[in-house]
């Protein structure tokens, strides 16, 4: 995802640790629910081609991605 323009708002994230081992992380989930979000390949190609959109998410290189994606509509995806 590029943006094209600066965010309206800003969005307070921290971890506070407290010791070796106790922390706190303090973040809010943002959404807009007022607009469905919809992740679609190309509809001319994507029966024919068996293959769409595809989705790519990366981590440092230390395997400590976690994705969550939830209330997408994803359409003509392989």
């Amino acid at each position: 995802m590029t943006l094209d323009k600066p965010l309206e708002f800003k969005h307070f994230a921290k971890k506070e640790t407290f010791g070796a081992t106790d922390f706190i992380e303090m973040r809010a989930e943002v959404a807009v629910l007022t607009r469905d979000v919809v992740y679609r390949g190309d509809p001319e190609t994507s029966v024919t081609n068996t293959y769409g959109a595809t989705m790519f998410m990366h981590s440092n290189g230390d395997d400590s991605l976690e994705a969550r994606l939830k209330h997408i509509e994803c359409t003509n995806m392989g």
